[in-house]
């Protein structure tokens, strides 16, 4: 069983940093692909960074220079690192990887259980 397990959301002020983590849990051969996606209040969900195994990365035009993307390949891990946080950017935010499994040929998207990032005046 692969689970995707979030930490770091919260409150914050405009223009505060928060920095979210995410780590892959379970067996599995290896975790691809992984980034971060959000869904604001009353929006489709969205993609804001995405990295590759090889630490290749890709943001959202709305987050690019205020937000990096990083992972940590021996833990399993990505995290985003957020500063000059925007009202909004209010959200909740997913992690999500492709996960190749163990004897298998087929890898599988998998999804955190989303935190919440909000702003406190």
């Amino acid at each position: 069983q692969v689970q995707l397990v979030e930490s770091g959301g919260g409150s914050v002020q405009p223009g505060g940093s928060l920095t979210l983590s995410c780590t892959v849990s379970g067996s599995f051969f290896s975790a691809d692909s992984m980034g971060w996606y959000r869904q604001g209040p009353g929006k489709q969900r969205e993609l804001v960074a995405t990295i590759t195994s090889g630490g290749s990365t890709n943001y959202a035009d709305s987050v690019r220079g205020r937000f990096s993307i990083s992972r940590d390949n021996a833990l399993n891990t990505v995290y985003l690192q957020m500063n000059s946080l925007k009202p909004e950017d209010t959200a909740v935010y997913y992690c999500n990887a492709y996960v190749r499994l163990i004897n298998s040929p087929f890898g599988y998207d998998y999804w955190g259980q989303g935190t919440q990032v909000t702003f406190s005046s």
